[in-house]
């Protein structure tokens, strides 16, 4: 497969006006995007766009950008605002559009942004597919202009918040609502601002939301679910019986129990796994989705439970093609991304949050008691900034590295060295049954890394 120039894990991303998060590289892959589904729908003579973001105040540029190149290509374009990434691939198969877009840069800081794409479907588009937008990018001549009447055209669709409310709503099982529970909901001061709240008020929750007041600059800083700090001392302030915690795009949640413990994502599908097979949704010998970084306990447990567990590359576009063409309806990353399929296209927050919520219903257990059965194994990651990336398997000290670390596990744990698909990042993994070794062992190829490549 050819070098991919643009495209990363998900989508482009990188600092907003920097090459190339560019006004210019937008306004291309909106003309790139609608002249492939164009030419993959000849009928079609002005393919519908679905464009929505979160709050970065790098999105108005980027909007603009992105829906002025599918005008200038002769496509039609729907902007939608603020709205939650499962929300764009929600609304863009119940639109029957073409395609959608989220312009995003999920968790990370303010200063970056992304752009991230769909298929008519809601799907997160193939490598082969990006690989064909880059070159159309690259080779703007290869696409023909279009004039006169057929250009394209833009609009605010309105009351989008309502559709994507009810369609997650409607995941929660009909026996049950929210009312008498008290919520901590910390939605990042990101695409989920005001859609997150509506949702489980609506259910009848009693809610304290932290993270609703987004000035463009905010989004997810010291909140959200990669800072769960905050959401987790309004918790124990107000004898919440959950802490529950998006990103800036609402893709993946961070869940806090009753008592203040941050609950591990791989946790969260064990416990899922749980609750379909008690409900007769999985059977013995189905299978649950990973990764290469989800924890080794969780695949014992998974397997205590008679299921089998496979891992995909990091992504969960990679989960979610693996969980169409074999069939399985669960999966997810420990980061809280989990893919319920018979709901949703994508990770989904809100959505796995309800989940979580069914399962103390289902059971009548609080969340602590539910997941204390599920023992992960000591596990650390680390990040390492480095200046290049090459194949962590042609440096010959990084691989002897791994060896020793290996050999010191004692067949008991695992390690992984891989490169962030959109950041200068070296990840480091280390997993086994002694904390100390895994601490030692982690430390010790970080060092190497950064001597050899930081």
């Amino acid at each position: 497969m050819s070098e991919r120039k643009l495209f990363g894990t998900d989508g482009i991303r990188g600092k907003a006006n920097v090459y190339p998060m560019t006004a210019e590289i937008a306004t291309a892959l909106g003309r790139a995007v609608t002249h492939y589904f164009q030419s993959t729908n000849p009928t079609n003579t002005k393919p519908l766009i679905i464009v929505g973001k979160d709050t970065r105040l790098s999105c108005y540029m980027l909007e603009m950008a992105f829906a002025s190149g599918v005008c200038s290509q002769g496509g039609e374009v729907i902007l939608t605002g603020p709205l939650p990434t499962p929300g764009i691939a929600f609304v863009t198969h119940s639109m029957r559009a073409d395609a959608g877009v989220m312009i995003s840069a999920s968790h990370n800081h303010f200063q970056d942004n992304g752009i991230k794409i769909f298929d008519g479907k809601g799907f997160k588009l193939p490598d082969s597919v990006e690989l064909e937008l880059e070159r159309l990018v690259l080779n703007p001549d290869s696409m023909p202009s279009k004039t006169g009447s057929q250009l394209g055209n833009a609009e605010r669709l309105k009351e989008v918040y309502g559709r994507y409310i009810v369609h997650v709503k409607s995941a929660l099982a009909y026996d049950y609502d929210l009312d008498g529970m008290r919520i901590v909901l910390d939605c990042a001061n990101g695409a989920g601002y005001k859609v997150t709240p509506m949702m489980f008020h609506e259910l009848g929750a009693e809610v304290f939301p932290l993270g609703i007041s987004p000035n463009g600059e905010n989004i997810n800083k010291n909140c959200g679910s990669l800072h769960p700090e905050a959401a987790r001392a309004e918790v124990l302030k107000y004898r919440a019986d959950i802490g529950i915690c998006i990103d800036g795009d609402g893709d993946r949640v961070t869940v806090i129990d009753e008592e203040g413990t941050i609950v591990d994502g791989d946790k969260l599908i064990g416990l899922f796994a749980k609750l379909l097979l008690s409900r007769g949704e999985l059977k013995v010998g189905d299978t649950i989705v990973g990764t290469v970084m989800s924890n080794l306990g969780l695949e014992l447990y998974i397997k205590s439970l008679g299921l089998n567990f496979v891992r995909t590359k990091v992504g969960d576009r990679y989960i979610i093609e693996y969980m169409r063409s074999n069939g399985c309806i669960l999966g997810g990353e420990p980061s809280g991304h989990i893919i319920f399929i018979k709901h949703s296209t994508t990770g989904d927050g809100a959505l796995g949050a309800l989940k979580v919520i069914e399962s103390m219903k289902y059971f009548n257990l609080p969340l602590k008691n539910l997941v204390e059965e599920i023992e992960l194994f000591p596990q650390i990651i680390k990040n390492v900034i480095v200046k290049n990336k090459p194949p962590i398997e042609s440096v010959a000290s990084i691989q002897a590295a791994i060896a020793k670390a290996e050999a010191r596990l004692l067949g008991k744990g695992r390690v992984l060295l891989r490169y962030s698909g959109t950041e200068p990042l070296l990840r480091v993994m280390v997993e086994g049954n002694i904390a100390e070794t895994v601490e030692e062992e982690c430390q010790r190829l970080i060092d190497i890394v950064t001597k050899e490549i930081g």
